[in-house]
């Protein structure tokens, strides 16, 4: 124990908030350890590289706690009352770290990893959150236990602030000096560990998260929410990417019109006369294919979406491209790859101006009209859709004696539903055709939901929120079919991204695997395809569909277009980026790092190798259109 009263102090808390660290560290690695597949032996190389990741956050701690230390003025340190501060400042310090380790425990049973920006952004979205925590925990009961458990740290640790109140005080010149050292040593923690932390690209995924530590992970999140590709990822000559990206994306009826070599932009030219059928495109929070029956489940959670597969035309070998709604907005909306950070929809100041798919609508006379669960504010999706071609509904603007039942997250689908049915009402009573872009939100934490509707209690889990999102999908077309607009319309059902994606793998490929509805008695014929894409495809598909000719910036095929050719799905996360060719996946991640994942494992790979070169193509295609303004429509449309 140091000789001083300040460094025995600091010592003390410091070493309370390690215990606390590593006990998270080892409940985690107990709720995850045969799924991680961790042996005793990585078990140790988890706590090994836990512990540098601890000293991390603890150093940069030790400089803060120094310098209150230093200011507090001398005269108070040898008066009694100034112990009990001491006790009070440990006790309390105690009760957030356990806090800490309790929020990690629950973010960990939701996503499968440890603090990121997705915990940085709940703190922006505050009451959405705090509303769903509230809705899903015992949240009272579990403070009064952290407190319990706080209070008796404190009581176990009263010696040693006995001996801290005992022991003498270091002169300022000498505190000063302890601090300038904590200072020079968190500055070389810093240059030696860079913004990833120790170990980022070693191991299996659930690995380096279980190594990981919540607080440091949470506070190198607010840099990482922004990524240059080209300062982290690997990278092609211009020409080479244009080469490639353009080869990815010819079809016989695009001709390029970009000039610049990485410019995808093209006119499209589907042939036949346009269909001017209405449209509804609705994204299901968090349905993985894998809760569907048609797709081995056998709980029935998904009568009626197994009845619809086959009536539609249906995609049965579809890939979410992330891991959160914003992500699939994005690529369903914008038909992009996830450029790495955080998606173009939260980037405040670049979330508006591209041709979307609802301005291609729009410029087709339609009402385009993004209709919303929640309250719209929520991941920037407002300003992003009103800056893309759409008008918005969302929760706000519907008057409470139409919602029937609410969450935390917003209307029931139910709600959202009938919301859409009055929106086409009203635009059929006038002749005009809709487009109307739905995103539900009943398939989430808190999974709570109208009683009676199905025979799950509200609130029980997510077996429940899965079978009231096919129930009240059931309901939503059972009650389209009665309106005179339903043979002129257009049904898409997809998911929003995957309910999990955690797993050995940085991108563990089956978990991205999501179902694509297009049902349309009368207009599409109901049939599978079993091409492999990615909501990216979504947009291009629909629209050629329509044969609606259109100036493209996606970076999507039409699926429909040229059956045999080979599929490829784009997946990804915020900072590790895929391509997927239905037996490979190449992998792009941070510090310019190459993989190949397959059958046979994951291995490091070459810069040549082909499916590599593609993903690189993609994705820094994809960085430098949107850094340059180039996903937007050409000049001369605009001004048509």
């Amino acid at each position: 124990m140091p000789h001083h009263a300040q460094s025995r102090y600091l010592a003390l808390l410091l070493a309370s908030w390690w215990l606390v660290f590593t006990l998270t560290r080892g409940a985690l690695l107990l709720k995850s350890g045969s799924t991680a597949g961790i042996t005793p032996l990585l078990a140790l190389e988890v706590f090994a590289t836990g512990l540098l990741y601890d000293l991390a956050f603890l150093v940069y701690a030790a400089v803060v706690l120094g310098c209150l230390l230093l200011i507090v003025p001398w005269r108070w340190r040898e008066r009694r009352w100034h112990g009990v501060g001491r006790q009070v400042v440990l006790v309390g310090s105690l009760f957030a770290m356990l806090f800490v380790a309790v929020a990690e425990w629950l973010f960990w049973d939701e996503f499968g990893v440890r603090f990121n920006f997705i915990a940085v952004d709940y703190l922006i979205y505050s009451k959405e959150v705090i509303d769903n925590i509230l809705q899903s925990y015992p949240v009272f009961s579990i403070l009064g236990v952290i407190a319990v458990l706080a209070l008796a740290a404190g009581a176990l640790a009263a010696p040693a602030l006995e001996a801290v109140q005992r022991a003498p005080l270091a002169s300022r010149k000498r505190s000063a000096g302890l601090l300038v050292s904590l200072l020079l040593v968190a500055v070389v923690v810093m240059l030696l560990l860079g913004q990833d932390g120790p170990g980022r690209n070693s191991g299996n995924a659930w690995q380096r998260e279980l190594a990981g530590n919540g607080p440091y992970q949470f506070f190198a999140a607010f840099r990482n929410n922004e990524i240059a590709y080209g300062q982290f990822y690997a990278e092609l000559p211009a020409e080479e990417v244009g080469r490639l990206v353009r080869a990815e994306l010819a079809e016989p009826n695009a001709r390029f019109i970009g000039r610049q070599a990485q410019d995808i932009r093209r006119v499209i030219d589907n042939p036949g006369a346009p269909r001017r059928l209405n449209v509804v495109l609705v994204t299901i929070e968090s349905l993985s294919a894998k809760y569907l029956g048609s797709f081995g489940d056998t709980r029935g959670l998904t009568p009626n979406l197994d009845r619809l597969r086959s009536e539609s035309l249906f995609f049965s070998n579809f890939y979410a491209t992330g891991t959160r709604t914003d992500r699939g907005l994005e690529a369903i909306t914008l038909s992009i790859p996830p450029t790495p950070g955080r998606s173009i929809v939260k980037r405040i100041g670049r979330e508006s101006g591209y041709a979307s798919l609802g301005y291609q609508f729009r410029r087709q006379g339609y009402d385009t009209v993004f209709v919303y669960g929640g309250r719209g504010y929520f991941d920037n999706m407002n300003a992003f859709f009103s800056g893309n071609g759409y008008r918005i509904v969302d929760q706000a603007r519907v008057p409470k004696s139409e919602m029937a039942f609410e969450n935390a997250w917003g209307m029931a689908d139910e709600d959202l539903y009938r919301q859409a049915l009055k929106l086409a009402d009203a635009d059929h009573a006038t002749g005009q055709p809709f487009f109307l872009q739905l995103m539900t939100t009943s398939n989430h934490r808190p999974y709570t939901y109208p009683d009676g509707r199905i025979d799950i209690p509200s609130g029980s889990g997510r077996e429940g929120a899965v079978k009231y999102t096919d129930y009240a999908i059931g309901k939503f077309l059972a009650e389209a079919r009665q309106k005179p607009w339903f043979a002129q319309t257009v049904f898409v059902f997809v998911a929003d991204h995957n309910a999990g994606s955690a797993g050995q793998q940085d991108l563990p490929t089956e978990n991205y695997r999501i179902p694509l509805f297009i049902h349309s008695p009368g207009n599409v014929p109901a049939r599978e395809v079993a091409t492999l894409a990615s909501q990216i495809d979504l947009a291009p598909t629909l629209l050629g569909l329509l044969n609606i000719d259109y100036t493209s910036s996606f970076f999507g095929r039409n699926l429909l277009l040229d059956p045999a050719r080979p599929g490829r799905a784009l997946i990804g996360n915020y900072q590790h980026l895929g391509l997927f060719d239905g037996e490979q996946l190449g992998i792009l991640s941070p510090r310019r790092v190459l993989r190949l994942a397959g059958g046979d494992g994951e291995q490091p790979a070459a810069g040549d190798e082909p499916l590599i070169r593609r993903a690189v193509a993609y994705y820094q295609a994809a960085s430098h259109l949107f850094g340059e303004h180039l996903l937007g429509p050409p000049a001369w449309e605009i001004s048509r």
